[in-house]
């Protein structure tokens, strides 16, 4: 079942891998982002997509939010995740192509935990993506509970999960 707006956001730890300002290319150690304990409290803008380094998301999704972000926080947002089916390491190394920097933790869903969850996990396997690949959404969640919801009906799409979207809800 897939979740929707009034719902609790399931809890599950993601991995990522901490921006280090001074030496951008550390591989340091990653850290958990458990959904529960590290949203309590807080408003958080969660994005997924099917993959890390893919077309649509590297050159239309994830820059937007990376340009917009201090804008997005300013409306009371405190945390912004971009999480794909990826491991830690290669969501860490997208978001330093990307210009990341510490704007948006890029947490890994390597296991699908987050997309079993949610219910928000779709089959590529046609493409070569594999079987349990999160679908492309942008979620709003206040204090534990989802109060928006957006999926993207066409994968290669990014018009309800935008940057700029989310700027209109909140």
């Amino acid at each position: 079942m897939t979740i929707k707006a009034g719902d609790e956001f399931p809890q599950v730890q993601l991995k990522y891998i901490p921006f280090n300002a001074t030496n951008p290319d550390a591989c340091l150690s990653p850290q958990v982002l458990d959904t529960k304990k590290d949203f309590a409290g807080k408003k958080v803008v969660v994005v997924g997509v099917p993959g890390a380094f893919t077309p649509t998301c590297s050159a239309q999704h994830l820059p937007a939010y990376v340009a917009k972000a201090d804008e997005i926080k300013a409306k009371g947002i405190d945390l912004i995740v971009f999480t794909s089916s990826n491991d830690f390491f290669v969501l860490s190394a997208w978001g330093n192509s990307a210009g990341v920097e510490d704007k948006i933790i890029m947490a890994g869903d390597a296991n699908g935990d987050l997309g079993r969850a949610t219910g928000l996990s779709v089959d590529f396997s046609k493409f070569g993506l594999g079987s349990q690949r999160l679908t492309r959404f942008a979620v709003v969640i206040d204090d534990g509970k989802v109060e928006h919801l957006f999926t993207e009906p066409d994968p290669s799409d990014v018009t309800v999960t935008s940057a700029d979207n989310i700027l209109s809800v909140l």
